[in-house]
């Protein structure tokens, strides 16, 4: 897909309003508060929402070059199911995204960035911290943590294993969950399911039938597939 495509689907999926009985649409993200942490010098902005305070979880977004930042649809909707399991939740823009200072680095900054998400939550107190990325994100996570004993559990959305190379990724101890579409075509469930027991023979692989890259129209099976493993 051309990266004008690419641009176009990831801004189309910005988090948009749900119904949810009489309440507000947008509760759940009224109650996420702005914030700020230090990356090699560069301020990242985050929007953190504070639940319980011993479990937290981060959540990466899409790549940077071509429209992903913290608003991400798939994104909110990962947020709202931990959020619904009373986790402190914390989503940020890597650096050179949105408010965030720097500039895109292909991945290696923006490993920085994912252990400096880490470090807060730590200095929140925060003990038990688990991690979650979608497309882009799932690949930084994995760079970044593969021996990070702080992290209990890692999910992995549509990891884009037919766009970027994850040949130098092996064993993810703290693994848990693996999702991709049948139709996903930056993360061929094909080769996610062959990739999968090299990351961790434990970890669960899930393909939600007729998705794509983006989910339309599937944001409700995946976060049913990601409330299967909490």
């Amino acid at each position: 897909m051309a990266a004008k495509g690419f641009r176009k689907r990831y801004r189309s999926g910005i988090e948009k309003p749900e119904k949810i009985g009489k309440r507000s649409p947008r509760i759940a993200d009224i109650m996420e508060q702005d914030c700020t942490f230090q990356s090699d010098g560069f301020k990242i902005e985050g929007l953190i929402d504070n639940g319980d305070e011993n479990n937290g979880i981060i959540i990466t977004h899409p790549h940077p070059l071509y429209g992903g930042d913290m608003h991400n649809g798939v994104v909110s909707a990962i947020r709202g199911v931990f959020r619904k399991k009373e986790y402190t939740t914390l989503r940020f823009n890597f650096r050179g995204v949105g408010k965030s200072e720097g500039r895109f680095d292909n991945g290696v900054g923006e490993q920085n960035d994912l252990l400096a998400a880490i470090d807060y939550l730590k200095e929140m107190g925060i003990t038990e911290i688990d991690l979650a990325g979608y497309s882009f994100g799932s690949w930084v996570n994995a760079l970044a943590v593969k021996d990070e004993k702080t992290i209990q559990k890692m999910i992995m959305v549509s990891p884009p294993v037919g766009f970027i190379d994850f040949s130098s990724i092996s064993r993810i101890p703290c693994l848990k969950l693996v999702i991709t579409g049948s139709r996903d075509e930056i993360g061929p469930a094909v080769l996610v399911k062959d990739m999968v027991p090299s990351w961790n023979t434990d970890a669960v692989f899930k393909m939600i039938d007729g998705a794509d890259h983006f989910y339309g129209g599937y944001i409700i099976e995946l976060k049913e597939a990601i409330g299967s493993v909490l």
